[in-house]
């Protein structure tokens, strides 16, 4: 074998580990036997802000699981008398040793796309199941019901759930049958009213999870004891563990994002059972200073959208990662990432630790990924999502003191990818959304999709609104062939005619179109513009916004970004030009109720424009509903 061509094959990676691991170990043998001081005792990776006061190991491997405080959530011996492979079956057939899902066959189905549409209804759910195409199963037989959930987490779950309305109720446990079956889920229909309640549902399943999977440790250790014990061979069917411990990660926009998670996963551990270890210090880190307003919470009702109070209601921080970890009688927060369970994170922070530390091991062995508030995410910075997950369930650089022969096969195979489920939640479908979830997961148990009917915006009638369509092949021309058609086309005509040249509004979805049509306009001595962008300060808006209004600036260029973080409201407007359809449907409605803060203004006095191409469908759906937009689209796709 020519090494120089395969040294970074999973094979070669995984003997360096072992070579690593091996030599390792046969040096703390000899350290052992010596009476001299460790003068170079190896020392355990932490992170600088996740550096716990607790004194604990950080390992999940032989010499943590031996610890009786180490049980998990949900792992009472009074469980033991039920029949655990009846409990753990779903959570064996996919994540046990012996899974048959990470057959050639399957990895080779994954990889070349080779998927099976169709739609079927869950519950109330509207969805599409994509599956394998060899796989014979109906998508009705694959989904698993509550009693999957270990008794102890489905018991208190269940007495909440007679508080809560029928309607969610049903979305709940709709959602559980998916996400009990190992499915991936897509939810891009997400609302307000439901967050909540899946927030609580998806934290249950991970929890139940690492339930799962714990106390399959716990009950080998055991094995392996009882076998030393009597001097008899150890059992060789112990494999039952990652490169290292986290199994969860949830990437989130901000840290009041974190603290509503660790919420809905403490719902499901409540005191006095369970005690939650560095909790005020989470609260100090993670909510807002006591002494802080929060002017969105104390606002008068109507003054700002509610969609904007949740997501920007208190600490909006974007940088955070915490670890925690679960025992049998406690929850503790900021533990080291290697002695974790659960890891919460945005994906700024997590970017953060991996290049600081330069490495991202402690991802090796992911096995739920949540993303939720996808939408918020994407107006921050989508590369950083995009780095996080090519760093994910990759071999680990270093051993981390793992003991090999508890490992499961897939992961040393370098497998894992094909197993992990996960889990994004967002409002709304953009592009950029249904690629990650059409290219990059690779769960070969198949993945799931909710579709939603979407309602045309409500708007003042009488608004004399034009959707203007430009023709495009390819999407990769699209952003040329839209600046061209805006530039050569629509412009032109705009500036002809004295009413539509004053006091127009250009609302620009995509910060790339909007640095561009920027540059154009500044280009142009003639004409008379003012800007509003996410980098514009508050000295910056009061300018802006005030020579808008007087009529001094003609145009007034707003970014999406903006409107998404300030929401601010905007007069004198009296004709608008959307460069195309907001992400945010909220966002057309918004800006067309604009005109009417001015005293006088009636319908018929306003104009608006929406330049579209055929690529534009998710954003033009959820503006004039999914029946409004066939008959834009009709003939063009």
């Amino acid at each position: 074998m020519d090494l120089g061509e395969n040294v970074n094959t999973p094979t070669t990676r995984l003997l360096t580990l072992l070579n690593v691991s091996a030599l390792k170990s046969r040096k703390r043998t000899r350290d052992e036997d010596s009476p001299a001081p460790k003068l170079n005792k190896r020392k355990t990776v932490r992170l600088a802000e996740d550096i716990t006061s607790d004194p604990s190991p950080s390992v999940l491997h032989d010499r943590t699981n031996n610890d009786a405080d180490d049980e998990v959530v949900g792992g009472d011996e009074e469980n033991d008398s039920e029949d655990l492979q009846d409990i753990t079956s779903p959570y064996e057939q996919h994540y046990g040793p012996n899974t048959d899902l990470v057959s050639e066959a399957s990895r080779s189905s994954v990889d070349q796309r080779r998927w099976t549409s169709s739609k079927e209804k869950v519950g109330t759910l509207r969805t599409v199941f994509s599956l394998r195409n060899e796989d014979i199963i109906p998508p009705s037989k694959k989904l698993v019901k509550q009693t999957a959930i270990s008794e102890r987490l489905r018991g208190p779950f269940r007495e909440r759930q007679l508080k809560q309305s029928s309607d969610q109720r049903q979305v709940q446990d709709d959602l559980l049958s998916i996400l009990s079956s190992h499915l991936d889920l897509y939810n891009p229909a997400l609302s307000l009213e439901d967050h909540r309640s899946v927030r609580d549902v998806v934290a249950l399943h991970a929890l139940d999870h690492i339930t799962k999977k714990r106390r399959r440790v716990l009950k080998n250790n055991e094995r392996l004891a009882h076998a030393k014990t009597a001097s008899v061979s150890l059992p060789e069917d112990v494999q039952d563990q990652g490169f290292t411990r986290p199994s969860v990660l949830i990437l989130l926009p901000f840290r009041s994002s974190a603290l509503a998670w660790l919420d809905a996963l403490t719902t499901h551990t409540p005191s006095p059972a369970y005690q939650i270890e560095n909790h005020s210090r989470f609260l100090s880190e993670y909510a807002l200073p006591p002494d802080a307003v929060d002017k969105l919470a104390v606002a008068e009702p109507g003054t700002y959208p509610r969609d904007h109070i949740e997501t920007f209601k208190g600490n909006v921080d974007d940088n955070f990662r915490v670890g925690i970890k679960l025992t049998r009688k406690s929850v503790k927060l900021f533990a080291d990432f290697y002695g974790c369970d659960i890891i919460l994170a945005s994906p700024l922070g997590l970017r953060m630790s991996i290049e600081k530390e330069k490495s991202a091991d402690f991802l090796s062995s992911i096995e739920i990924l949540v993303i939720d508030q996808m939408n918020a995410l994407a107006m921050q910075n989508w590369e950083h999502v995009q780095y996080v997950l090519s760093n994910m369930n990759n071999l680990p650089k270093d051993s981390h003191d793992a003991d090999f022969s508890r490992i499961k096969p897939w992961y040393l195979d370098g497998h894992s990818v094909y197993l992990r489920q996960s889990i994004f939640l967002s409002p709304f479908e953009t592009p950029e959304l249904r690629t990650l979830f059409n290219t990059t997961l690779k769960n070969t148990a198949g993945k799931v999709r909710v579709e939603k009917i979407w309602p045309a915006i409500q708007v003042p009638e009488s608004i004399d609104q034009m959707f203007v369509h430009f023709d495009c092949a390819n999407p990769r021309d699209e952003p040329e062939k839209r600046f061209t058609y805006f530039t050569t086309q629509l412009l032109p005509r705009v500036l002809k005619s004295a009413v539509q040249s004053a006091n127009t509004v250009i609302f620009i979805p995509s910060s790339f179109d909007f640095i561009r049509v920027h540059n154009y306009f500044r280009k142009q001595s003639s004409l008379s513009f003012a800007v509003l962008s996410e980098y514009s300060t508050n000295q910056d808006i009061s300018r802006a916004r005030e020579s808008f209004f007087s009529g001094k600036k003609a145009f007034l260029l707003v970014s999406e970004r903006f409107h998404f973080y300030r929401r601010y409201k905007i007069r004198g407007i009296r004709n608008l030009i959307f460069y195309g359809p907001p992400e945010h449907p909220q966002f057309f409605s918004e800006f067309l109720s604009f005109p009417f803060l001015d005293d006088g203004v009636e319908a018929s006095d306003v104009m608006s424009k929406i330049i579209y191409s055929k690529y534009d469908k998710f954003r033009l759906e959820r503006v004039v509903g999914t029946k409004g937009v066939k008959g834009l689209l009709e003939g063009l796709l």
